[in-house]
């Protein structure tokens, strides 16, 4: 099964630019390489912040930025997205009976679970007991499962990251819930960060992406500011066979030459001229 992950795609009022670059020509060039490479995709997977403001002419923007794809397309929403304004472009998304936008299916046996990890009006994620109730049904009904979300639910060792990590009073009860289910929960995966950060929590394998937009410089000291610069983004293509995951990061914005070279031994030896 092969599942593309894309992350943090802070689409804005077209027209409008967020952090000095144009999100809607990132997306667009991204969404252009997954229908060129990877039109046998089973999903493609949009970790939230599917908006910058939470604006719904960004969202009508996505809504038909996804019309023409060659695979179903799973959203989830992020810090910066407004859940009204989401639901109201998206109707017919899948939704808990509490109203989150948490969903699931089963692909070639395995249950994928996509997680709403949004609170109003903070960039701290939040996943409190309605939801772990919803999760736990789910992970009590599935033998193998594969999570999705937008918040990272662990410390990452950033400290001003940290501080819009998963809070605490919510990341302790999760993450008992996530032990007793570890034996079930083949891997985490996450956006957020704005970078790919790759670990395990709580015995399980997780993983984030990169942005579609600017990338973070991950700082392990400072403890207020978050930095970030437009660095070249690019999106996950996940490769799951049983119990194996293989994720591959595709830079998708590069735009220069290509050197091409074959595998033999002597396709790498010295050129004679240059002896």
């Amino acid at each position: 099964m092969k599942l593309v992950q894309i992350s943090d795609i802070h689409l804005t009022v077209p027209g409008e630019r967020m952090g000095g670059l144009n999100p809607h020509h990132r997306f667009t060039q991204a969404l252009d390489n997954v229908r060129a490479h990877h039109p046998d995709a089973a999903r493609i997977i949009i970790t939230g912040d599917l908006t910058h403001w939470g604006e719904p002419a960004a969202y009508q923007s996505l809504r038909e930025a996804l019309s023409d794809l060659p695979c179903p397309v799973r959203l989830m929403i992020g810090n910066h997205d407004d859940r009204a304004a989401f639901l109201a472009t998206f109707p017919d998304q899948s939704r808990d009976l509490q109203g989150f936008v948490n969903h699931a299916e089963t692909l070639d046996d395995t249950r994928l679970i996509y997680l709403d990890t949004t609170a109003p009006r903070t960039h701290a994620g939040h996943f409190c007991a309605a939801r772990r109730d919803w999760l736990e049904s789910e992970l009590e009904a599935c033998d193998r499962a594969r999570l999705f979300m937008h918040h990272n639910v662990m410390p990452l060792g950033v400290p001003a990251e940290d501080k819009i990590a998963l809070v605490p009073d919510d990341r302790a009860p999760l993450a008992g819930l996530l032990s007793r289910f570890r034996h079930r929960i083949d891997y985490i995966h996450f956006g957020h960060v704005h970078a790919p950060v790759h670990g395990t929590f709580c015995g399980i394998p997780f993983a984030s992406v990169r942005s579609t937009g600017n990338q973070s410089l991950p700082d392990l000291v400072e403890p207020e500011l978050l930095q970030a610069a437009p660095m070249a983004p690019s999106y996950a293509v996940i490769l799951v066979e049983g119990e194996g995951t293989i994720i591959h990061e595709i830079p998708f914005g590069w735009d220069g030459p290509v050197f091409t070279s074959g595998t033999a031994w002597e396709d790498w030896a010295k050129p004679v001229a240059a002896q």
